[in-house]
């Protein structure tokens, strides 16, 4: 069975459980995604589906993409994912798979892309504790001594430098399923995902 989809990330609220708690939460648009390809073991060598996401004008793609949106069915999408599957005889090219594969309570791993925070120094992007704040100190903020002189005369790899930081692709996992609304498309879940708002996320069922 399909447990995994792609969506966009609308923003964080928080939710009143019974108990009278409170606890954050970020709202998600799932869905619909459209299965655009099969793959199977015996023409590819695994089992396998390719999804569309977000309708995309067909102006806004080159020849060989439009081709392989009018082999599926001729509707374009901006984003397409491939997620392995038992039998991707199970589905239908062209079928629509929503937010209703998830139920409340789920527990599901989200993976997104981190804002970027730009170029950062060493204090902000690696925690480092800078020097001291007396009168005469002239290393506040710097990353200090980052090597020896004589020997090995360079700089190891992975020393902890400023440089950009964000950006990356970032996996929540285990976080709970508090709300499903498939009518809507759109569910809610416990605690926060990566991104800003908008950001292309994928929801997957955790493994535990």
């Amino acid at each position: 069975m399909m447990r995994k989809l792609l969506g966009i990330k609308l923003g964080m609220t928080r939710y009143f459980l019974d108990e009278g708690r409170s606890v954050p939460v970020t709202i998600l648009r799932v869905g619909p995604c459209v299965v655009v390809q099969k793959k199977t073991a015996e023409k590819d060598g695994y089992e396998a589906i390719q999804i569309g996401f977000e309708p995309q004008k067909e102006g806004r793609l080159n020849k060989p993409m439009q081709g392989h949106f009018k082999a599926s069915g001729g509707k374009c999408f901006k984003h397409l994912r491939e997620f392995r599957v038992e039998r991707s005889d199970e589905f239908e090219l062209g079928q629509e798979i929503r937010a209703d594969i998830f139920t409340i309570g789920d527990l599901v791993s989200v993976r997104g892309r981190s804002k970027g925070r730009g170029f950062t120094g060493v204090i902000k992007r690696w925690g480092f504790s800078g020097g001291k704040d007396t009168h005469g100190c002239r290393s506040h903020r710097v990353p200090g001594s980052i090597g020896a002189s004589a020997s090995p005369s360079r700089v190891f790899k992975g020393r902890k430098l400023p440089g950009r930081m964000g950006y990356q692709q970032t996996t929540i996992k285990n976080l709970r399923v508090l709300d499903v609304r498939p009518e809507m498309d759109m569910i809610a879940i416990e605690g926060a995902v990566p991104g800003a708002r908008n950001t292309l996320i994928e929801v997957s069922t955790s493994k535990t």
